[in-house]
């Protein structure tokens, strides 16, 4: 806006200077031909008052050379008399060389031409002079000519006061004109410079800004209205600002995932939820095809029928999330904008895992329960019935039903035993005896209490820690539960002459115990659903060693209790390993 200022001030100056160079070539002229004009007529009438005295003293020839000169004196003019064919009869100027070959020129050409101008300025040649001629009659006839010569220096001199007076005039004008000029310009641009600034801002985004001219002119309408388009749109952003807050909190909190596909398949949104949900990055999403980067076929057929069909469409999946499966209720709605456009799809993801699961339980419970224990006590009553009928006589068929029946009582009090664990653990009022204590010691010990199970399989057994003491806090009774496990579940799926080795790493506030084995391995498609309740990869197997099936269980619950996590890699055939990162100080910060 400064530029717009000075441009129009330059405007105005440029053309103000050239109105006043134009009036005053105007003034100095008309005033130098007024001035001009005055002075041929006072010549003229010095001539023709010259002329009468020559008259009345008998003409040219009877003239009294002394009074025609005082008269030339008096006058401050040079008289000239000459005769009708140009020959000088009186002369009352000093000629030099100049003078004369100037005046008998011009005494010369007005005989011969007879011009109809009677004065002629000659300016050049070392001299400035006006000339002014007369013809002088006697009795009616021309008797000769009457010339007068003055200097063109007080011309000059009064030519010059009157430019100088007119520069300085034109001058002081100016001045004053530019300065009311800068006035107005700034009285005028000032608001509209406010204006612009303030519509500068609005652009910007900067709704609180404003202008301050109170006139009540056009320039105060201009500003007025611009205050009013402020406040306006300050009254809409704020609006919006709420709107939005509203409709982001409600979408980031609203507990379940949300994917927001537009209607050319790219993703424009996901919360918060469905980010915790599949452990997933807006950056891996936003702005990408939705069937490139969601990994279940489930959900882009439903995707697909959604764009379709162009109507609601809800399904229950069963979807693996890392280490463990999950139930969601899908729910995908089209959007519709106003005149039927279509606008994409809105999809919600609702876990219903929990629920499932309480669906489940009571089912899975009885079903597996009776499952596991049909198996012992089945055995049992076989072999005491057995007994009864007459086997009992027989000491060597007798000892081998009563171990066989302690070993299935043996299997169904470790059942129980399982399932009481479980139960307490899944209680709210479940607590750790959280103490600090040497997990290298710990290991050893597990390593001592598992060595004759390893060497019944010549399977080498190693700990590998990277410092001599790794202190954590926990409780040490439930995290030996959970290692042992570990390591006997991998002593038990690695064949004979195998490799079980526990590795120990700190990371700052963390540890992290792997337990790999060089094992039967474990399906991908089973890695989640590996910790599952009485589920078994191998169940021949698992029921021959006498596993229960809740072992895993126990050891996700006791890990998560302790606020660490467990992740599981496996290939078929080359074995698997088992992760679990423990924080170092459970009542610390992490």
């Amino acid at each position: 806006m400064t530029k717009f200022r000075t441009r129009l001030l330059i405007t105005l100056v440029t053309l103000i200077i050239t109105v006043l160079l134009g009036l005053g070539i105007f003034l100095g002229q008309l005033f130098k031909s007024y001035y001009l004009q005055l002075f041929n007529e006072h010549l003229k009438k010095e001539s023709n008052f010259i002329s009468m005295f020559i008259n009345d003293h008998g003409g040219i020839h009877s003239i009294n050379r002394n009074e025609l000169l005082n008269i030339s004196k008096m006058l401050d003019v040079r008289v000239t008399l000459t005769s009708s064919n140009g020959m000088v009869i009186y002369d009352s100027g000093n000629r030099n060389k100049n003078d004369k070959n100037g005046l008998e020129e011009k005494i010369k050409e007005v005989v011969q031409t007879k011009p109809e101008s009677v004065e002629k300025i000659v300016e050049g040649n070392g001299y400035d002079l006006h000339y002014y001629w007369k013809p002088l009659f006697k009795n009616g006839k021309k008797e000769g000519y009457i010339f007068l010569t003055t200097k063109t220096s007080e011309l000059k001199k009064v030519y010059s006061q009157i430019w100088w007076i007119l520069s300085i005039s034109l001058g002081i004008a100016l001045i004053i004109i530019i300065f009311l000029s800068i006035r107005v310009a700034s009285r005028f641009t000032k608001p509209i410079e406010s204006a612009a600034n303030v519509a500068i801002e609005l652009s910007k985004g900067n709704y609180r800004a404003r202008t301050l001219d109170e006139s009540v002119d056009v320039t105060g309408m201009l500003s007025s209205s611009i205050n009013l388009l402020a406040r306006n749109l300050q009254e809409m952003v704020n609006t919006q600002e709420v709107q939005e807050d509203r409709l982001s909190a409600l979408i980031e909190n609203i507990g379940a995932g949300l994917i927001l596909i537009d209607s050319r398949g790219y993703i424009n949104l996901i919360n918060k939820g469905y980010k915790e949900i599949f452990q997933v990055k807006s950056y891996d999403y936003v702005a990408k095809l939705y069937y490139e980067v969601i990994k279940y076929q489930e959900v882009c057929k439903l995707v697909e029928e959604i764009f379709k069909t162009e109507q609601k469409v809800s399904k229950q999946m069963l979807l693996p999330l890392s280490i463990e499966r999950r139930y969601f209720d899908v729910y995908g709605v089209p959007i519709i904008g106003t005149d039927n456009v279509w606008k994409g799809v809105l999809l919600v993801f609702h876990d219903i895992t929990e629920m499932k699961k309480l669906e489940q339980v009571r089912k899975d419970f009885v079903a597996n329960v009776s499952h596991e224990l049909k198996t012992p006590v089945t055995s049992i009553k076989g072999f005491a019935e057995t007994l009864l009928d007459g086997a009992m006589n027989d000491k060597e068929a007798l000892e081998v039903f009563l171990s066989i029946i302690l070993k299935e009582s043996d299997r169904l009090q470790s059942l129980i035993q399982d399932l009481l664990d479980l139960s307490k653990m899944e209680q709210h009022g479940f607590k750790l005896n959280v103490i600090e204590f040497d997990l290298t010691s710990t290991l050893q010990e597990i390593i001592t209490l598992l060595k004759h199970k390893a060497e019944a399989k010549n399977i080498v057994l190693n700990l590998i820690c990277e410092n001599e003491f790794v202190i954590i806090q926990g409780d040490i009774h439930r995290l030996k539960q959970v290692f042992i496990n570990l390591v006997g579940n991998a002593l038990t799926y690695t064949p004979v002459d195998g490799i079980v080795t526990i590795i120990v790493r700190e990371r700052g506030n963390k540890v992290r115990i792997c337990i790999k084995d060089s094992g039967i391995g474990i399906e991908k498609e089973e890695i989640p659903r590996i910790f599952e309740r009485f589920y078994r990869v191998d169940r021949a197997r698992s029921r021959n060693s006498g596993g229960t099936g809740l072992g895993l269980a126990i050891v996700k619950h006791l890990v998560e209790a302790h606020r660490g996590t467990i992740e599981v890699k496996s290939e078929i055939g080359k074995g698997s390993e088992f992760i679990i990162e423990l924080v170092k100080k459970i009542n610390g910060t992490n």
